[in-house]
């Protein structure tokens, strides 16, 4: 599918692996909307890109629906949809103390990771299912899940709990999706330079690179928005999770 003069929506847009592929999907000729929590960071990165801005609870209907109609009325039905939004807490199943891993925050990471996502798809597929197709198709997922869907580390349980989920709902949902001929992919990275590892100091950023086999560097946002291009042309690409990640399997912790 080429995307010059598509409408296209990325979640967690504002910074990170969600901001590079908004950035490249501007470059490539799209119609972004950027959906983000954070009204600063995402306003600025809309005003860069000549974007628009919205701000959106993924795991909330009506804030999705709003969201999509303000997209569409400004860039007609979207045909590309990106989920990057995404939360990523460190907590034990038992802590210090034996204290028990708090529940809201194991469904806070389900909701806003895996429901988010879902709802996103959910609501955006219905409207695309109605629009005429382009090139032999109506449009494309990409969802993003992580390594720690297969590997997850110690303080993982709820991140890779709904990472997991996300990995495990993508080929029912290009099986379901087919009959609209809208493509569902998810990627699936690995120890990526976003601004929650920028904030380490340098050494760690090393030691961490140092893990991936090859190459021995953590990830670039751009090379998680040069995956999501390739999927977006290539047709097909379809109900399958690919790992961007160097070879790395994660260790304990």
């Amino acid at each position: 599918m080429n995307i010059f003069g598509l409408s296209a929506i990325v979640t967690g847009g504002a910074s990170g692996l969600g901001k590079a592929t908004a950035t490249m999907l501007a470059e490539q000729g799209a119609k972004v909307t950027i959906f983000d929590m954070n009204e600063d960071a995402g306003s600025a990165a809309a005003r860069g890109l000549g974007a628009l801005y919205q701000r959106v609870d993924v795991s909330n209907e009506e804030s999705v629906a709003a969201g999509l109609d303000a997209a569409q009325a400004a860039h007609g039905v979207a045909r590309i949809l990106v989920n990057c939004a995404g939360v990523a807490p460190a907590v034990k199943t038992v802590g210090k103390g034996n204290v028990p891993h708090p529940l809201d925050i194991f469904a806070k990471t389900l909701s806003v990771n895996l429901v988010g996502s879902f709802n996103m798809i959910a609501l955006f597929s219905a409207r695309l299912a109605a629009a005429d197709e382009v090139e032999g198709e109506r449009g494309v997922i990409v969802n993003t899940a992580s390594v720690a869907a297969y590997d997850g580390q110690i303080g993982q349980a709820a991140y890779s709990a709904s990472k997991g989920g996300v990995v495990g709902m993508t080929l029912p949902i290009a099986r379901d999706l087919a009959q609209h001929k809208i493509r569902v992919m998810t990627i699936a990275p690995g120890i990526f330079l976003t601004p929650m590892l920028e904030a380490f100091p340098q050494n760690v950023q090393d030691a961490l690179g140092a893990q991936v086999p090859h190459p021995s560097r953590l990830g670039r946002p751009a090379e998680y928005a040069q995956l999501v291009e390739s999927i977006v042309r290539n047709p097909m690409l379809n109900g399958e999770v690919i790992r961007l990640d160097g070879a790395i399997r994660m260790a304990p912790r």
